[in-house]
């Protein structure tokens, strides 16, 4: 039988233990709520400056822009078109879970790596190959959050660093990403309409041409649309 003193030895590292457990999960929840302001702040300074973009693609009612993105050497590219159905359930085939793997066509594995909070989760994906390969197979690590916004939803991300890369793919970046999504003013109408606005910038490194990027992400997003149309009707 343990005397009383080992007892108490014992709960007293248990007890820093604890200690030690709390104070952890205290910081990451600090740094959690700090990223999610940084990163829902960062996601609205990307509608706001929209004003400066061109049009690139116009295609399925689907209109693409671009401007010079101030992140890195690349663009931001905005894209825009009417959805039909309520921005809740749009929103929920497009954030990370188990509708976007079905769906979206460019997307060929998704795992999520860490689920922080409601709505909040670190992902990885896969995308395919584009160009007839001239992209080659790419995988992004990304912080998700989705949030409300005026009367619909925001689902934003950016990428993180993470160790572990599979080298099959080359490791791609996101910086600020998101997409907007309110309910138009005659949403009282059945089936209900929802304007979809996306903000992307995506460094594909590697090397590509600029006008091999622009021709693929113009035709991604064209077909993000129309992918997403799709299997909101079939369901």
């Amino acid at each position: 039988m343990p005397d009383k003193n080992s007892q108490l030895r014992q709960a007293q590292e248990e007890a820093e233990e604890v200690k030690v457990i709390m104070m952890d999960n205290m910081e990451k929840t600090e740094e959690r709520k700090a990223k999610l302001q940084d990163l829902d702040k960062r996601a609205e300074e990307l509608k706001l400056k929209s004003k400066s973009f061109h049009k690139t693609s116009m295609k399925k009612d689907v209109t693409v822009w671009r401007k010079s993105s101030e992140e890195f050497r690349g663009y931001l590219y905005k894209s825009q078109g009417m959805v039909d159905d309520n921005p809740n359930r749009i929103v929920d085939y497009i954030r990370p879970g188990p509708y976007r793997l079905d769906w979206d066509s460019l997307m060929t594995a998704m795992d999520i790596i860490e689920t922080l909070d409601q709505g909040c989760c670190v992902m990885r994906y896969t995308t395919a190959g584009q160009l007839w390969n001239i992209i080659a197979p790419r995988e992004f690590i990304d912080f998700s959050y989705t949030t409300d916004y005026q009367d619909g939803l925001l689902s934003c991300g950016i990428s993180v660093e993470h160790e572990e890369q599979h080298q099959s793919y080359v490791r791609g970046f996101n910086h600020p990403c998101g997409w907007f999504c309110v309910p138009t003013p005659d949403s009282t109408t059945t089936p209900a309409q929802s304007l979809l606005t996306g903000y992307i910038q995506t460094d594909l490194r590697g090397m590509i041409p600029q006008s091999a990027v622009d021709t693929a992400m113009a035709s991604t997003l064209i077909n993000f649309y129309t992918d997403l149309r799709r299997a909101l009707k079939k369901a």
